[in-house]
């Protein structure tokens, strides 16, 4: 069977003019700093993706969910081709946790104009179309 594209769902959560990020563990993206986000399930909608995820990764709520920008990944050595659906949010309720950590070191906010260094691919895409999330906002 012939390979497909998956689809990803990078939540980029505000709070107090903050965003909250995390330092990945596992394989794919291995050390750089990502939004909470994963893979969109059949029949599930982008929003409740989002949710889901970031409640199964971080245990906090989430609130005012809006589309943002997409972006298109091939990320070679691992022969994976993404699509990433960015989706806003506000932070309603509870403090980040590492919920799963065998896919995250930790979780911090951070502000706009200072956040860490190496960035996951999606940051990278981002840049390279001239998307600022902030537009977004």
């Amino acid at each position: 069977m012939k390979e497909r594209p998956k689809i990803g769902v990078g939540v980029c959560i505000i709070k107090e003019g903050k965003v909250l990020l995390g330092k990945r563990l596992n394989s794919h993206g291995q050390g750089t700093w990502a939004f909470p986000g994963g893979h969109l399930e059949f029949g599930e909608t982008v929003s409740e993706c989002a949710q889901r995820e970031v409640a199964e990764e971080t245990g906090i709520q989430i609130t005012n969910i809006r589309r943002g920008p997409y972006v298109e990944d091939f990320f070679l050595a691992e022969n994976k081709h993404y699509i990433t659906l960015i989706i806003m949010a506000d932070w309603r309720v509870g403090d980040p946790v590492v919920l799963e950590p065998h896919k995250c070191e930790q979780w911090r906010w951070f502000e706009w104009d200072d956040l860490p260094q190496p960035l996951f691919r999606t940051f990278t895409s981002l840049a390279e179309n001239k998307i600022r999330l902030q537009d977004f906002l």
